[in-house]
């Protein structure tokens, strides 16, 4: 885990207790200063999720299984887009060192 600025300080953010918060290093990297983002359903812009001031209730939900998290809102959905992001860059590395990937079974 690494510490998030939620506005980033290349924004005006401060490093501060409420401008601070916990998340994965590779869900941070990939939402870099982003402060907005584009909604992958309906591709309208919306400010990402800030877990200080949102309920996660109100963007986020399990499914009926209680294994998957859904985006309930924009900024529900493009969270979701982002963690999938993460993992899938995690796993794509971990397969090509293995010699799964599409890649590396070319060669």
């Amino acid at each position: 885990m690494t510490l998030e600025h939620l506005r980033p300080e290349s924004k005006g953010g401060k490093t501060e207790e409420q401008n601070l918060w916990l998340a994965c290093r590779r869900c941070n990297e990939y939402k870099g200063v982003q402060t907005h983002a584009l909604d992958p359903l309906t591709g309208k812009r919306a400010r990402l999720f800030n877990p200080r001031a949102q309920a996660w209730s109100e963007h986020f939900a399990w499914d009926e299984s209680g294994t998957e998290i859904q985006g309930l809102t924009p900024t529900g959905r493009f969270g979701i887009c982002l963690a999938a992001r993460a993992v899938r860059q995690d796993t794509g590395r971990a397969d090509f060192r293995l010699g799964r990937h599409p890649w590396t079974a070319r060669r």
